[in-house]
């Protein structure tokens, strides 16, 4: 059982005493982060409720507290946005670390999956302690205290929270970096965790900070057995020396996967080299309390090991000494993160992980990681302060939001191989399929790689077109994924996948012809050239069955198998177009008519079809009046400048979505209340100029900030009940950048 649902077990979580006493760990459960916000604000002067902050009734009701007991805390501040959860450390799909809920104090951070991913913070002002971050309980030192939240600002790399206690103020800032155009920095798998405190009361204060996390970021089963090293690392350049903390599991099951997690590779916990750093590997209930007791750590080892992440749960613990805080900051940075090799499979082979491409080992890694800090934090902030820029011009402030929140979550379900020496990126289907680099997921996440580094793009869709051409695949139409399982793209030869025939060849060719529209010449022209054989191949097909898809399943197969789809039908006419600008770069003018015209003719046949008999909106199925859909495969015909989709038949369907706005959106069809939020902005993007645009994109931020299912922003949920349908934190949120694709 993990720590959040067994006290007894837990790291720091004491025995039930034999009277029936509950534990620091059962208070929490019971009280909530509320109860232990309350107690800070109601011990700091001047405790005032933030100006964005939600109502009091509402998080005591997101909390379990009771609104009509509970004290009042002041509550924090949300700058852009309130997230359904935090992340903390996202960087790639096994450094995934998120925090559900509005305050760190009093929950754990966890996986993507909910499975706690345990990290602790305490801090000591004045020889007293305040808890700000996890849920521990330290035997015999009890912390009734705890640092008031005052926010919580959202970037599109990083999550800072500002906390207050004891006269002090403490920035904390979990950043992972996206480096677009950067491959060396994209593939470190390694994210920031900074801390600055400073007084704030014109009074000096002595200040230590403790950090811990827990065996659990190694293995997905707390029953497996993991050991340990502690290394001290050089500096590199004028970067600061390390003290590492590293785990694994003893038995690693290489290219395997339990509950999600990687069951092989190392977690990497570093703390850059200062006065007054001591560490500590051993049981939670040893260290913490040595910790708070001491004022300091051993610098010891357990050697009780190998053992289980769950006996006498192991925590790996950094303790800074500050000394005496006035107004200059004082400093304390961390680094956590996940390195395997190989990183994954492809048909057999076994892939590196592109950073042992510059660095022999991830303990040089690392040092060049932590010497990047200064500059890595100048070129996120300028990537954050873009993004915000420019989605605040294509869509408004919501919209810069909805941006911010995600960025990480599209680029975390990727990572960076080599292959024979070339740069390759997969992608894993997270918490749906597990699949590794589907088409149909890679689709929806397009957007932000055309907004930030199209090559990104590229590298994502060349194993999907080598497979093709070299790995064996066995049919006439377009693969749905490499492999059922990340991380081993193991193909599927025996033809035997979900097969999505007019869906995947048509978001090949799509994908294709944006990056291409995006690519210099000579990459472009070297690009259709060499992949043109199976780019028309596909084009072929969609000439045969795209006007009239027959009985097929398609991307949003939740809602089943369906025949005569006109959204589906717009998708492959769309790419039948896009194969006609393939066909040009690639210097074959007489293909690029051909295509070129059927599409046009295609196009001028799908209204007619589509038509509903109530002239005022298109569809769902050809044989399906008085039905309709989101037809959010319009965004392609903006995106590369078709222009087969007649503007009257834009404007229908605009008009009619907005008679069709639920609460928090609008649903994908009349058949349930559940939409997609990918799909929302890609229609959002088609119809920019329309209020509708606005619209999606208002009600989208008002579920993600409002909704009750703390998970990482899901994107298929109930627009009328605001919560959940299904899925959380994948990729596909990349589609909240389609407004940003068209430019602006």
């Amino acid at each position: 059982m993990s720590e959040s649902t067994t006290p007894s077990a837990a790291p720091g979580g004491a025995p039930r005493s034999d009277t029936g006493g509950v534990s620091r760990r059962g208070l929490l459960a019971r009280s909530g982060a509320v109860g232990l916000g309350a107690a800070g604000a109601a011990l700091l002067p001047g405790a005032v409720t933030g100006a964005q902050a939600a109502p009091a009734t509402a998080t005591a009701r997101s909390t379990g507290a009771d609104p009509l007991t509970a004290a009042t805390p002041a509550l924090p501040a949300f700058d852009p946005i309130r997230p359904p959860a935090v992340p903390l450390a996202v960087r790639s799909p096994y450094l995934s670390t998120w925090m559900a809920a509005d305050v760190m104090s009093g929950h754990w951070p966890t996986f993507w999956t909910g499975r706690v991913t345990a990290m602790t913070g305490i801090a000591v002002i004045d020889g007293t302690p305040y808890l700000f971050l996890g849920a521990p309980n330290v035997p015999n030192h009890p912390l009734p205290r705890g640092l008031v939240q005052r926010s919580l600002q959202l970037t599109a790399t990083r999550s800072l929270f500002v906390l207050e206690g004891g006269g002090v103020r403490m920035n904390l800032t979990f950043l992972s970096p996206v480096e677009p155009g950067d491959l060396k920095r994209q593939s470190i798998p390694m994210s920031y965790v900074t801390a600055e405190v400073r007084s704030v009361d014109g009074k000096a204060h002595d200040v230590a900070l403790y950090f811990d996390i827990s065996g659990e970021w190694a293995h997905g089963n707390s029953g497996t057995k993991i050991r340990w090293a502690q290394e001290d690392i050089a500096a590199t350049g004028s970067g600061p020396s390390l003290t590492s903390l590293s785990f694994t599991p003893d038995s690693p099951q290489v290219l395997k996967e339990s509950g999600d997690t990687a069951s092989w590779g190392t977690v990497v916990w570093s703390a850059a080299g200062r006065s007054g750093l001591t560490w500590q590997i051993g049981a939670d209930t040893v260290v913490r309390p040595a910790a708070l007791a001491d004022g300091r750590l051993g610098n010891t080892s357990d050697t009780g090991q190998p053992r289980a992440i769950n006996d006498r749960w192991p925590v790996f613990a950094f303790h800074f000494d500050l000394g005496s805080v006035r107004n200059a900051p004082a400093t304390a940075q961390l680094s956590v993160g996940h390195v395997r090799e190989p990183a994954v499979s492809y048909l057999g082979e076994q892939l590196p992980p592109l950073w042992k491409s510059y660095w022999s080992s991830w303990q040089d890694m690392a040092a060049f990681f932590h010497a990047d800090s200064a500059a890595a934090q100048t070129r996120t902030d300028a990537l954050d302060r873009r993004i915000q820029r420019d989605a605040t011009a294509a869509g408004g402030a919501n919209y810069a939001a909805l941006c911010a929140l995600s960025l990480r979550q599209a680029y975390g379900a990727t990572e960076l191989v080599s292959r024979n020496g070339k740069p390759w990126a997969f992608l894993k289907e997270i918490s749906s399929d597990g699949n590794v680099s589907s088409v149909d997921v890679t689709y929806p996440t397009m957007p932000v790689f055309l907004y930030t580094d199209p090559e990104y793009l590229r590298l994502l869709i060349e194993p999907m077109l080598d497979y093709a051409e070299n790995g064996g695949w066995p049919k006439e139409f377009a693969e749905h994924d490499l492999g059922s399982s990340y991380p081993n793209a193991s193909g599927h030869n025996d033809g035997n996948e979900e097969d999505m025939p007019v869906e995947e060849s048509a978001n090949m060719l799509l994908m294709a012809a944006a990056y291409l529209a995006r690519a210099d010449a000579a990459a472009a022209k070297e690009f259709a050239a060499a992949h043109y054989p199976i780019l028309r191949q596909w084009a072929d097909y969609l000439v045969a069955n795209a006007l009239d898809p027959g009985f097929q399943n398609q991307t949003d197969d939740f809602t089943g198998f369906i025949a005569h789809s006109a959204n589906l039908a717009l998708k492959g006419i769309l790419a039948i177009g896009a194969m006609a600008s393939v066909a040009t770069i690639a210097g074959n003018a007489t293909d690029a008519t051909r295509y070129r015209a059927t599409a046009r003719d295609y196009a001028g046949q799908w209204v007619t079809k589509a038509q509903d008999t109530t002239p005022d909106h298109l569809k769902l199925a050809y044989d399906q009046p008085g039905t309709w859909s989101l037809k959010y495969n319009g965004y392609p015909d903006a995106l590369l400048g078709l222009g087969l989709v007649p503007s009257s038949v834009a404007q229908e369907e605009a008009d009619w979505y907005l008679t069709q706005v639920n609460q928090f959106g609008v649903p994908l069809d009349p058949r349930h209340a559940y939409t997609k939020a990918d799909w929302e902005m890609w229609t959002a993007a088609w119809l920019r100029g329309h209020p509708v645009s606005k619209v999606l994109i208002d009600t989208l931020y008002d579920f993600a900030t409002t909704t009750p299912s703390r998970v990482p922003f899901t994107d298929w949920y109930d627009t009328v009940a605001c919560n959940q349908s299904g899925f959380q934190a994948r990729p596909v949120v990349g589609g909240i950048f389609a407004l940003l694709s068209l430019g602006h």
